[in-house]
């Protein structure tokens, strides 16, 4: 087992870089009880299949909390004593946020009172957290308004949440990069 506790690891990395991957492997090395907190939703029949290609990846023995939006409000109800928390992952997290949304001062709000709710559950250290999310700055400037919002509000809750994190590991073809 590994001797972390009560940390919070942010893991970033582009598209199929190995961020998941590695949020598990390190989950499981931390101990046996671990929750691991969805917040994809099943929109249409191939994220139905990534889903359950996702669900498939992990031990039967996870537990799973699907949410989402207002993720530490939901983890406020979840009874504590996991020895790691996977929030998988924050991309889709900032995309649910903003799906009705492209007002950007509007849009800034909404994720950073999401962001800010669930760093703040997290200071209480309960748990070693472990956050997932794409690091989307550094490709092509998108050619639309949505696009450019969406880059920028990931790329501010990235920064709030690597400022609230006690590491941080960028994934580069399946290899971690700790840079915090």
């Amino acid at each position: 087992m590994i001797e972390i506790a009560n940390r919070t690891i942010l893991i970033l990395g582009g598209a199929r870089s190995g961020k998941s991957t590695y949020a598990q492997q390190l989950a499981s090395g931390m101990g046996e009880r671990v929750l691991f907190c969805a917040t994809a939703e099943p929109l249409d029949l191939e994220m139905r299949h990534r889903i359950e290609q996702h669900k498939n990846s992990r031990p039967a023995s996870w537990e799973t909390l699907e949410v989402s939006r207002e993720v530490g409000r939901a983890l406020s109800n979840v009874p504590s004593g996991y020895d790691a928390v996977i929030i998988d992952c924050i991309t889709l997290l900032v995309s649910n946020c903003l799906q009705d949304e492209t007002e950007s001062e509007h849009a800034a709000g909404i994720v950073f009172d999401e962001i800010s709710g669930l760093t703040e559950y997290m200071s209480d250290k309960k748990s070693n957290y472990i956050l997932v999310s794409n690091e989307v700055g550094g490709g092509l400037v998108p050619d639309n308004i949505l696009g450019r919002l969406y880059r920028d509000m990931l790329g501010r809750a990235n920064q709030l949440l690597a400022k609230a994190s006690d590491e941080v590991y960028l994934m580069i073809a399946g290899i971690p990069v700790k840079i915090k």
